[in-house]
């Protein structure tokens, strides 16, 4: 069972990723991003893409650029994450087959990333827009549009966002912080998988 749930493993190491990743993936997270910003990224990228090749979807947060989408695929990453709504970025992603989500918070915002092809709207920060918002830009979207809330969510309000159309969830310092250990982001994990299980939407 796939889940809508991305982990964002931002200021993880070259060293420790796979385990790390591995421990995600034992929990039943098989979407994993390492932020840009974080040591030695596309290392880290590459690490995770060949240990975990056919278990999970990797790639990288925090992409502002085409060219660094461009070093993201060269490292084997798939997915792209961003925390804004650039064109360049999203279309330099599709050309290259890769798995595109931007942030978003605003209507404009939303059409912008879908125009050009966006597999999914990361609504970031999730906090500022809340579920009422959510619900409003939600009543707009082309139906079947994926929605992702990011920041400020959690095990506790998972039943808030699903119940206004939320697809799923990227989880940062709730999944991983620098310092955990493999064994801290695996129960971390599993209390995030329980969460979703139990309360995202029945088909």
């Amino acid at each position: 069972m796939s889940r809508e749930i991305i982990a964002i493993l931002r200021g993880v190491r070259p060293d420790e990723v796979l385990e790390i990743g591995q421990a995600l993936v034992e929990a039943g997270i098989d979407r994993i991003e390492v932020p840009l910003n974080s040591p030695d990224p596309l290392t880290s990228i590459e690490r995770l893409a060949s240990g975990l090749s056919g278990q999970a979807v990797v790639g990288a947060g925090t992409v502002l650029t085409p060219d660094q989408v461009v070093s993201v695929h060269g490292a084997g990453g798939s997915i792209i994450v961003s925390p804004d709504c650039n064109p360049e970025v999203i279309s330099r992603s599709k050309d290259l087959d890769m798995l595109s989500y931007p942030g978003v918070a605003t209507p404009t915002e939303c059409f912008t990333a879908l125009r050009h092809g966006a597999d999914g709207l990361k609504f970031f920060p999730a906090f500022l827009v809340g579920t009422k918002g959510l619900a409003a830009i939600s009543a707009v979207l082309p139906r079947g549009t994926k929605t992702y809330a990011v920041g400020g969510v959690g095990p506790d309000n998972f039943a808030d966002w699903f119940g206004v159309g939320a697809t799923g969830f990227g989880m940062g310092t709730g999944v991983y912080k620098p310092g955990d250990t493999a064994d801290t982001v695996l129960a971390k994990a599993q209390a995030i998988v329980a969460a979703y299980d139990r309360d995202a939407p029945t088909a």
